[in-house]
């Protein structure tokens, strides 16, 4: 089923959580690196630590089709590992393979980029912009909640203010690391802003892929109407194979979250994670997550469930 978003914004989200979980070996505490084995390891170990990683055999087959497909590119992310290994958490280079998939789409002069998400979604491609700009705030918003109750996504309808906030916030921090829960443990994902589009892939996608790891989730944001009718519409797409409604729910409520709190503590993590990023602790998103109640509401149980 579709999934609105959000209760801040008026709507429900179907997230619940039961005992708190233990982090992953995605990262490890600061001294100990963030991907686990010591930065003199060769490629061979950094293999064996890359499988040891829980979430490993999610990635498996693009990663052995990049072995033999490409060896010497395999081989070199694999000694870039180490270098990585000594970087801060917060470094990233999520904003380069967004601009490399962009680049790649306009020379296919392709509408569509890779992993199947629409490039260049326009609100007027889901919506009679003209025709709705007739109607009242609050009958748009009933018009998008019931268009996208029977699909699997997640939207939204956002207060101006709250996005003018978001907005301004992604200006200066345009990444962030999020958490998923997992029966296991956690699984981190890195969070992108190009323009008014969030992009999101999981960690051991940039991990293996770098600069070329595809988008598994993007939520787009269409303030077309945000002056005259002060509303912001959301929707979202994702990749089915890795995350399901519920997963994408959970991400998108953690933007919210982080980008629209009122809460100096909990945007200064976001601070933290673009400006100053070797004093950044993975584990305060979980526990801010928790802090806010958020986290006690998501069911391990069911956020890996496809929907």
């Amino acid at each position: 089923m579709a999934g609105p978003l959000c209760q801040g914004w008026g709507l429900g989200a179907a997230l619940r959580s039961r005992a708190a979980l233990r982090p992953l070996g995605l990262l490890a505490p600061p001294a100990r690196g963030v991907l686990g084995p010591a930065a003199g390891s060769g490629t061979g170990s950094g293999e064996a630590a890359l499988e040891e990683n829980p979430f490993y055999g999610k990635y498996r087959h693009k990663i052995q089709e990049l072995r033999r497909s490409s060896p010497d590119v395999f081989e070199s992310r694999m000694e870039k590992r180490s270098e990585v290994k000594k970087q801060p958490v917060g470094h990233s280079k999520q904003g380069e393979f967004i601009r490399c998939m962009e680049e790649k789409a306009e020379g296919l002069g392709s509408k569509t980029s890779k992993g199947g998400f629409t490039k260049d979604k326009t609100l007027d491609s889901i919506l009679n912009v003209e025709m709705v700009k007739e109607k009242s705030a609050e009958e748009i918003t009933q018009i998008w909640n019931q268009y996208f109750s029977a699909k699997d996504t997640v939207y939204a309808v956002i207060p101006a203010d709250k996005f003018d906030l978001m907005w301004k916030r992604a200006q200066k921090c345009p990444s962030f690391l999020y958490a998923l829960p997992r029966k296991e443990g956690y699984e981190f994902f890195v969070g992108q802003w190009s323009g008014t589009e969030l992009h999101f892939t999981s960690l051991i996608n940039v991990q293996t892929q770098g600069e070329a790891a595809p988008s598994q989730l993007v939520l787009y944001h269409y303030p077309d109407l945000q002056k005259e009718k002060g509303i912001v519409l959301m929707t979202a797409e994702m990749d089915s194979k890795f995350l399901g409604v519920h997963d994408a729910q959970c991400l998108a409520s953690q933007v919210q979250l982080f980008y629209a709190t009122d809460r100096s503590e909990t945007y200064g993590l976001l601070e933290t994670f673009n400006h100053r990023s070797s004093e950044f602790k993975y584990m305060s998103v979980v526990a801010e997550l928790e802090q806010s109640g958020l986290g006690r509401e998501l069911r391990p149980g069911q956020a890996s469930d496809k929907s």
